[in-house]
């Protein structure tokens, strides 16, 4: 059932708005991995994408919905690094100040990265202690605070990925996304809503970080107390209440992975693809290699690879413990 909120009208203008700025990622199929998992397997390397994440899609959409007047007085937001990265780029691209604010125990990597791309980046406590903080300072200083994925415009741009996986791809049958608190996979439910309700999508979020698990098992949105995952991209203290509301109606289910089982994937995906992508971006292959999600012999799926902004130190540490 099509989205009211989302009809595909709204999702084609959001992708034709941002189109020119961001790649169109590839789509490419594995044979070791469909060999594996027992289906042919497609992944969606939003690892390519501008800023190493899919992120740049819903934050470039939202930023250019801005008023002149919001322009002026810049935008804030916060993030474990991928959506600070968006929003940095994005704000640099169109002439506007950006604030960040992120969690101290960030990737220096994606602190430097975010620095570079132009923001103000601000280092204070955990992820709850920083969302908290980030309002404080967007108030303080007048700004529009762009929320990581609980924001319409935000899920809009998200929706152009999956578009492209439609498009690209005829007969997919299944789509896996890695969740955090929720945006890109609320975004590929209402696109595939929009044009392939017969598509099931599929959420994954680390053992340490469930929070979307937990609130569709409680028909509510939740805040988790603490988060403990090397997926850092997915460690949202809550889950947003749009995307919630939308995965409960459009989405199949959310399972749960390891910190293992990612490690496991993220080495599979090197070794056999060649594609690097951070622990957050293996979510949903380790999802599929574990069995957690159903597949059938002759049902394409489409896995979401979506980020490849891993640290080399993390990355040497993972792999050697891996062994």
């Amino acid at each position: 059932m099509i989205n009211p909120v989302f009809p595909r009208e709204r999702l084609e203008d959001a992708r034709a708005l941002i189109a020119s700025s961001i790649h169109r990622t590839p789509l490419l199929h594995s044979r070791a991995l469909s060999d594996r998992v027992g289906a042919p397997v497609f992944l969606k390397c939003e690892n390519l994408q501008k800023t190493g994440a899919f992120k740049v899609r819903g934050a470039l959409h939202r930023l250019l919905r801005l008023s002149d007047e919001a322009r002026e007085r810049g935008v804030a937001t916060v993030s474990a690094g991928n959506h600070a990265q968006a929003v940095a780029w994005a704000a640099s691209a169109a002439g506007i100040k950006s604030l960040v604010v992120m969690p101290e125990k960030a990737s220096p990597m994606k602190v430097t990265a975010s620095r570079e791309y132009g923001a103000e980046v601000v280092l204070h406590g955990d992820a709850r202690a920083a969302f908290s903080r980030v309002l404080e300072l967007a108030d303080e200083r007048g700004m529009t605070f762009v929320h990581p994925f609980d924001d319409e415009e935000v899920v809009a741009g998200h929706a152009s990925c999956g578009l492209e996986i439609v498009e690209d791809l005829p007969d997919v049958a299944s789509v896996v996304v890695p969740v955090g608190g929720g945006g890109l996979c609320s975004g590929i439910s209402v696109a595939i809503a929009a044009t392939r309700p017969d598509v099931a999508v599929w959420g994954v979020e680390p053992e340490g970080a469930p929070g979307m698990h937990r609130s569709l098992a409680a028909g509510r949105a939740l805040h988790l107390d603490s988060v403990d995952t090397i997926a850092d991209g997915l460690g949202a203290p809550m889950a947003g209440v749009l995307n919630h509301a939308i995965l409960k109606e459009q989405g199949r289910s959310v399972v749960i992975v390891s910190d293992t089982e990612i490690v496991e994937a993220l080495r599979l995906l090197l070794e056999r693809t060649k594609l690097l992508v951070e622990p957050a971006g293996a979510a949903g292959l380790a999802a599929l290699l574990t069995g957690k999600i159903p597949v059938r012999p002759d049902a394409p799926v489409v896995v979401v690879l979506s980020g490849g902004n891993v640290d080399l130190t993390q990355l040497g540490r993972l792999l050697i413990g891996a062994d």
